[in-house]
């Protein structure tokens, strides 16, 4: 069965943006509803859950011995199957007013997946999502559901070329006729920036800091080359005495500790560019690229690719949602979209 046919009118499907740091959820008829860490606390003498999303982020690197905080996304893919599974059955829940119509008529779900990812993990999204409550689930690529999130002719003989940077992956790709011409992922995002961080002070500074502290030092002074002499005031645990400590670290720093992970990023895009047929290089040169994902507002980032590549590049207005909201277009408009989306055959 396809996705279109009259059996829409009688349920709220739902579109997925399951994200390595966030996950956004959007209701067919009604745009995004849910919009959440990808984190969930549980109990580890029970195995129950005890938060998903927000309050259980706030929970990472501060529980006791009987709680843990995971993330059970990485790099774009499942690491956790069975936490990745409550995890989505809440938020389904959640992102569904109606629960007793739901149970009736359980949603078919689009859930956006990294370009490279392979076929076992593919399985592994499916299965989480029906086991969570789906009935039928599709998978569309995360690049081509950000190309039609803002708005590109993805059906038309003309090349698109769309660079998606979040948490886990960076997804790289030329899209032509409903389909990706060539294609490039490499599994460096957000997380690899954050981790750069906390290497960086730990080496340069003797401190220890957590990961959520190395996210908002990339969110408030972050960048791909140095823009001011703005300083940031680290907490963290000192690396000789143990005792907790504070220490500042300017711009410059950060610059210095991004340049390993924004570099695999360049190169990712200088070969997924000399992948590139020649027509469809002639249309990005006129047409320039795309950047979307969280990683993309890092500052400077677009000048950099910029610079590397000689080509025009640009920020769309809504990096953060443009995978999520193009799966929901795919929602409302089931017929002109059902080409593009993947369905997993059963072995």
């Amino acid at each position: 069965m396809g996705f279109g046919g009259l059996s829409n009118w009688f349920t709220n499907d739902i579109a997925v943006d399951l994200g390595t740091a966030n996950t956004l959820v959007c209701v067919r008829g009604k745009g995004v509803v849910l919009d959440e860490p990808s984190v969930v606390s549980v109990d580890k003498v029970t195995g129950k859950v005890l938060t998903v999303g927000k309050k259980a982020k706030e929970m990472l690197g501060r529980t006791h011995g009987e709680v843990l905080a995971v993330r059970p996304m990485k790099d774009g893919v499942i690491a956790d199957f069975e936490i990745t599974e409550l995890m989505l059955r809440e938020f389904i829940a959640r992102a569904q007013e109606d629960r007793f119509l739901s149970k009736i008529i359980r949603p078919r779900v689009i859930i956006s997946v990294p370009s490279g990812i392979t076929e076992v993990e593919k399985r592994a999204v499916r299965d989480s999502a029906e086991h969570a409550g789906a009935r039928e689930v599709f998978l569309i690529s995360e690049p081509i559901a950000a190309a039609v999130g803002v708005g590109l002719p993805i059906d038309k003989p003309a090349g698109n070329m769309v660079v998606d940077i979040g948490g886990g992956t960076t997804e790289i790709a030329v899209i032509a006729l409903n389909g990706i011409v060539t294609e490039t992922s490499i599994r460096i995002g957000g997380d690899e920036m954050d981790e750069a961080i906390m290497r960086h002070v730990k080496t340069e500074h003797s401190m220890l800091i957590g990961e959520q502290t190395a996210e908002r030092i990339k969110i408030v002074i972050g960048a791909a080359k140095p823009m001011s002499d703005v300083e940031f005031e680290v907490k963290g645990r000192d690396l000789v005495n143990g005792v907790p400590r504070t220490e500042k670290i300017n711009q410059e720093e950060v610059v210095d500790a991004l340049k390993e992970p924004i570099e695999q990023i360049v190169d990712a895009l200088k070969l997924a560019l000399e992948k590139t047929p020649p027509e469809l290089a002639g249309d990005i040169v006129d047409k320039g690229i795309l950047m979307t994902g969280g990683g993309s507002l890092l500052r400077g980032l677009d000048e950099r690719l910029r610079n590397a590549t000689g080509l025009p590049i640009y920020v769309v207005d809504d990096p953060l949602r443009s995978v999520v909201l193009g799966a929901y277009r795919v929602l409302e408009d089931p017929d002109r979209y059902e080409k593009i989306l993947m369905k997993l055959r059963r072995i």
